[in-house]
């Protein structure tokens, strides 16, 4: 690696040349082949996404979530109406193709548009979507459209440190961790320390060719069950280089 110095000697960064920011990140749906992830709305989304998260009777899907359980819809609708609204975080139903109702949801959020930096979160898959095509795929076009369309440099991952299953989904999808800042957050009357991870831009191009070898059609048997994994795609790549 070239290390740069300034007149007085000191080491700095690598020059980032004609960079303007990122674009801010809209309600436009990403279309894929499995599903389509398109901005939460109550109208189209509430009662189905309600029906989805009921699957998980014990409710151990909102044990690492700021929010929820919600015992009726109307305490869902209640929150969804204003989340529906803001624009960071930025909410996404993600609809799954096969049935043409929402399964879990997602969002941007932590948007610096200038330092070119975007978090994925608020991560809710319901039972029925979990360890699907559809789940892998709505994660892989929310990191395509923040590099791919918007420009964005930096793409985060963070949980709570105690989240193994979250954990293991962000390294299953190339994200690298970084390490983890004690006492970060205050939640449900416990404390979290969070666990960071992250993909960058130079990171990418390895990344996204792993996603679109893994979501093909052929990777997959008439059981539907994969031939090769994802976390196997994603080290092959990166051993190309």
């Amino acid at each position: 690696m070239n290390q740069r110095k300034n007149e007085f000697g000191q080491l700095i960064g690598d020059e980032v040349s004609g960079w303007n920011g990122a674009a801010l990140p809209s309600r436009q749906p990403i279309d894929g082949r499995y599903c389509v992830v398109e901005a939460l709305d109550v109208s189209r989304h509430a009662r189905d996404l309600f029906e989805a998260f009921s699957d998980d009777k014990e409710g151990t899907l909102w044990t690492y979530m700021a929010t929820g359980p919600f015992a009726t819809i109307e305490d869902f609708i209640a929150w969804m109406e204003p989340a529906c609204k803001t624009n960071d975080p930025l909410f996404y139903a993600l609809i799954d193709l096969s049935t043409g109702r929402a399964a879990g949801m997602a969002s941007y959020m932590r948007i610096k548009q200038i330092a070119g930096v975007i978090e994925v979160g608020s991560i809710s898959f319901s039972p029925r979507m979990q360890r699907t095509r559809m789940a892998t795929e709505a994660m892989f076009l929310m990191m395509r459209r923040a590099f791919d369309e918007l420009g964005f440099r930096r793409y985060e991952w963070k949980c709570d440190s105690l989240n193994e299953a979250s954990r293991l989904a962000a390294e299953r999808l190339g994200f690298s961790f970084e390490g983890v800042f004690r006492q970060a957050v205050i939640y449900k009357g416990r404390n979290r320390d969070t666990a960071w991870y992250s993909i960058i831009d130079s990171d990418w191009p390895v990344i996204k060719k792993a996603f679109e070898t893994w979501l093909d059609p052929d990777n997959f048997d008439e059981g539907g069950c994969q031939k090769g994994s994802l976390r196997d795609m994603i080290t092959l790549q990166r051993d190309r280089i």
